[in-house]
């Protein structure tokens, strides 16, 4: 049972019809008592880093995501959510993220070549950095995933999973042993999308 952590931010329809789609259960909750039941996590995000950041401390859901991937529960951040699972981003200000993954997140404008248009929207292809990635166990290096974003993660090898190449090489995902995050968004991905949501389904858990 996969728990979607709903903190006001956050595609959640799609997200949960995805894991219909993969015949995967799925519910979508904001109450930590109800999302202690779920055998994994999904912490999505779209929006600015600062505005989430403050919603998900709002009602403890900081201090519980922490616990329960300190715990060993498989947990995947998705774009902002990704985002959010590091140290800190320099979105508009500087804000402190949940600090489970080091790195900082940093906006594209000034780091790219002048004629990319910022946001980064479309299809682009992944690189493995960690080959036996379990995310990546569906899917092929080249296969093509849908990114919208304007700010990414810098100063994340120790848990870099893929790049995409964008002006220079972005990072695409994350994995140290059971946290997970796509820059990308999986449940507008296609096939590839499915697969990648599929692996962490499949992705074992604390003992």
């Amino acid at each position: 049972m996969v728990g979607i952590i709903d903190y006001g931010v956050g595609n959640l329809f799609s997200l949960r019809s995805s894991f219909d789609a993969i015949g995967e259960s799925a519910f979508v909750s904001g109450d930590p008592e109800q999302l202690q039941k779920a055998d994994r996590l999904i912490l999505p995000g779209v929006g600015a880093f600062g505005d989430a950041a403050a919603k998900l401390r709002e009602n403890g859901l900081d201090q519980f995501v922490v616990a329960q991937v300190e715990a060993g529960k498989p947990l995947m951040g998705i774009c902002l959510g990704m985002q959010m699972l590091f140290e800190k981003s320099y979105e508009y200000g500087e804000h402190q993220g949940l600090g489970l993954l080091k790195g900082t997140v940093v906006g594209m404008d000034g780091r790219l070549p002048a004629e990319l248009k910022i946001p980064h929207i479309g299809w682009n292809a992944l690189k493995f950095q960690q080959r036996d990635c379990p995310l990546f166990k569906g899917i092929q290096e080249g296969d093509h995933v849908y990114f919208v974003h304007s700010f990414y993660a810098e100063g994340c090898e120790d848990a870099l999973a893929a790049t995409t190449a964008y002006g220079k090489e972005l990072t695409a995902a994350v994995a140290k042993g059971n946290l997970f995050g796509c820059q990308f968004h999986p449940e507008k991905s296609g096939r590839v999308g499915l697969e990648i949501l599929k692996a962490f389904c499949a992705v074992g858990g604390a003992q």
